[in-house]
This record gives C-alpha cells, structure tokens and sequence, in this order.
C-alpha cells in the first residue's frame, strides 16, 4: 500500500483513454477520490453524488417505527433487538451479506412473516402510532405492500392486474368505467401507462420483465399504500430497466415510504436517503447515505462498503 494513502481510502478508479483518430491517444488523468475529512473515500466502484444528494436537509415524516424487533425462525435468531423508522419522503435501503436478516426484517413490516410456521417475533413494530400487532392484517397489507424479487403478475390482462386489489376493497364488484381513472392513474405512477395505453387488455405476461416489474408497483401503488416494501426489484432486470425502476423509486419517494433490499451497494447509494447495514441479525450501523459510503462509523461498516467482504 502507499504510504501516503489513507488506510481506508477507497482505490482510484482506472485511468479514463480517450481515443481521437487523428492523433495517438491521450490519457486523461483520473479525478481524485473524493474524501470526507477523515481520509474515508467513496467505496470502490461507486461514484457521483447519488440521487440521494438532491435531498439532502430534507426530513421525512415518520410512518413506521420498529422497536427493538426481534425474529426467530424456531431456535434461530434471524434479527435480534433492531430499532428504525421509516419515513415518507425518503428511500430506506437495507444492506447487508447473504443471511443477514434483511429480507427476513422487510418481511416482518406487513406481517408477511407469519406465513413461516417456524417464525415468532418480538418486539414492536408501528404504523402512524398504531402497533401493527392490533391490525387487520389484510388491512395491513394494503398500507404496507409487498414488492417480491421476481416480477409477479397476476395470468390476466394488464388492466385487471391493476384493478384486483381496488375489486377487493369493495364489498361490490365496481364496473370497468368506473376503475378506469384509478387504473390509469396507478400505471402513470409507475411510469408504464404510456408503454401500455393501447394495450390494457393483453396479457400481463407479454410484457417484458422491467415491464412486468412496473406493474407489480403499479398494482401495489393502486391501493394507495402508505409505505412501499421491495425486495431486491431490480436484480433479474438487465440495467436499462433497472434505471428506469430506480428512477421510479426516487419520484415515488415524496408520497410514500420506500423500504428496499438491495445488494447492489452502487444502487443504495443512488437511491437511498439512509441506510441500514444489517450483519448476523443486528443492526450494525444506520446512517444517512453519504456517511455510510463516506464516513461509516464502525470498521465492520466501513470493511463492507468498500467491499472487504460480503
């Protein structure tokens, strides 16, 4: 290592060649790492300021809150005493290796742990101030939706993938017309409306997969959530679709709660507002997103970010 690097300076990024015709190539010298005072850089591969910085100042209002939660599945601590919020107006990211507990957590937020017959929970986790454990919980899972890892549509047509939740929230079966404007309304949310709009009645499962993962935001959005759940949307998607779910993500964020797991360090620190790095079931460290990819507090964190381990 160079003596004059700091010890947790993220490596330069390679040399940027740019190729005229008309004379011998020229080599560009690479800007310097970007650092935060403490001698910390951006974690390898991962530069820009992250969409997250047009935010920056900017509160959220605080829809969930988990306090000290707790989740077994049988003698098997998967999440042990975690404490967050989760605010409208931002884009939580939970980050962490393979069994961490990240998923297992998300899952937890509407309930959809109690589906594993081994899981047990302790803990509390609210929703505006109302413990979710009181919760009908098909009430529940309207204000917090659930957006899987594989696109799920449902085997019927594009408009009726989006109007199943609004038929179930009635007690009658509302007419098309009368779905018609929520419908719309829902893909133009998800940004999918003007790919789809002469085509709402073919078949869901034509549609690509960032498409069809469009429509299962769309659908999720339909109900009018107060917090939005993801789990890994964008990691079957090639990074044209990735970018546009993304780029969602950050428009949605203003009218509801985002809670995502992600992998991908370079989209938490694109996306993210704060970030929970999660690691053996704790809550390692959370932090607004420039400082966990900046100045992360503890060596674990650090060690992760800039790809030690993981």
């Amino acid at each position: 290592m160079d003596p004059l690097t700091p010890p947790h300076a993220a490596p330069l990024p390679p040399p940027i060649r740019r190729i005229a015709v008309d004379r011998s190539p020229t080599t560009v010298a690479a800007p310097a790492a970007a650092t935060n005072g403490h001698g910390h850089g951006q974690p390898s591969g991962i530069v820009g300021g992250g969409r997250h910085a047009q935010r920056a100042g900017r509160a959220g209002v605080e829809r969930m809150r988990l306090e000290d939660l707790s989740i077994s599945y049988g003698r098997k601590l998967a999440v042990n005493r975690v404490s967050l919020p989760v605010r409208q107006g931002e884009v939580l990211a939970l980050i962490g290796p393979s069994g961490c507990g990240k998923t297992t957590l998300l899952r937890s937020l509407n309930r959809l742990i109690e589906l594993t017959p081994t899981a047990s929970r302790e803990g509390r986790i609210m929703l505006d101030d109302q413990d979710v454990d009181r919760m009908e919980v098909t009430h529940l899972r309207r204000r917090v939706t659930m957006v899987f890892q594989q696109p799920n549509p449902f085997p019927m047509s594009i408009f009726d993938n989006i109007a199943y939740g609004l038929r179930e929230q009635g007690s009658s079966r509302p007419r098309r017309e009368e779905l018609e404007p929520q419908v719309i309304d829902a893909l133009e949310r998800a940004g999918l409306y003007g790919e789809v709009s002469e085509n709402l009645d073919h078949p869901a499962l034509r549609l690509s997969g960032g498409q069809q993962q469009r429509l299962c935001i769309a659908r999720a959005l339909a109900v009018r959530p107060e917090v939005l759940l993801l789990d890994e949307p964008a990691s079957a998607l090639d990074p044209r679709s990735t970018a546009r779910i993304e780029d969602l993500l950050v428009k949605l964020r203003d009218e509801v709660a985002i809670v995502i797991v992600t992998h991908n360090l370079q989209q938490a620190f694109r996306i993210a507002d704060h970030v929970a790095f999660m690691y053996l079931g704790e809550l390692e460290e959370y932090a607004p997103t420039d400082q966990m990819f900046g100045a992360p507090r503890t060596q674990r964190s650090r060690d992760y970010v800039s790809g030690a381990f993981g």
